[in-house]
């Protein structure tokens, strides 16, 4: 876990153009002036999602990572009304989120707020669904299924760490089916035919 931290993200606060950065990649630098936020992103690809939002999960900011490698941006803060923000990165299988705060044009990095939520894996072989997940929070996990629009399975799934799920699906029924797995406040999709 520790690895996949160090490797994911840093993020490093700044007062205009003043930088300092830490030679360990966790150690940040802050200023109580500080109206802007500089975000690098280790090892991102293009296509994968990144966003800023506020406590309400009201997304303020939205952009397709369009480069391959290290990502720099700088989010100015000094618009944003006093409250909790943050920044995610959406990638194949997993989502780094990082939370900040902001109180009279003044942002503050919230100390050891990095969560990582590990995605769902959804696929369909023939006329079967495999569903995996890393769940190390053991929260519970709603996975519901649907054929041609109509809920014919749901399951809860409560305190699993490692969830490894196969369902058979009635060979006869051929048509549209769509598998939605509910979890970390969050919900994740897969729609195909079989």
């Amino acid at each position: 876990m520790k690895t996949i931290k160090r490797n994911v993200l840093v993020v490093v606060f700044m007062l205009g153009t003043l930088f300092n950065y830490a030679n360990n990649e966790k150690d940040f630098k802050t200023t109580v002036d500080a109206k802007k936020v500089k975000v690098v992103f280790k090892d991102v690809k293009k296509g994968q999602l990144l966003t800023v939002k506020d406590k309400n999960g009201v997304q303020l900011h939205s952009e397709t990572v369009s480069i391959q490698g290290e990502l720099i941006k700088f989010f100015d803060v000094s618009s944003l009304n006093n409250g909790l923000y943050t920044i995610e990165l959406n990638k194949e299988y997993l989502i780094i989120i990082k939370s900040i705060t902001v109180k009279e044009n003044k942002v503050t990095f919230i100390e050891d707020s990095e969560e990582i939520i590990f995605k769902p894996i959804i696929r369909n072989e023939e006329s079967l669904v495999l569903i995996s997940k890393i769940n190390f929070d053991k929260k519970p996990i709603l996975i519901t299924l649907f054929y041609e629009g109509e809920e014919i399975f749901s399951e809860t799934l409560k305190d699993q760490e490692i969830v490894k799920r196969a369902y058979r699906l009635d060979d006869n029924l051929k048509g549209n089916y769509k598998v939605i797995v509910y979890c970390n406040a969050k919900s994740y999709i897969n729609e195909f035919k079989i």
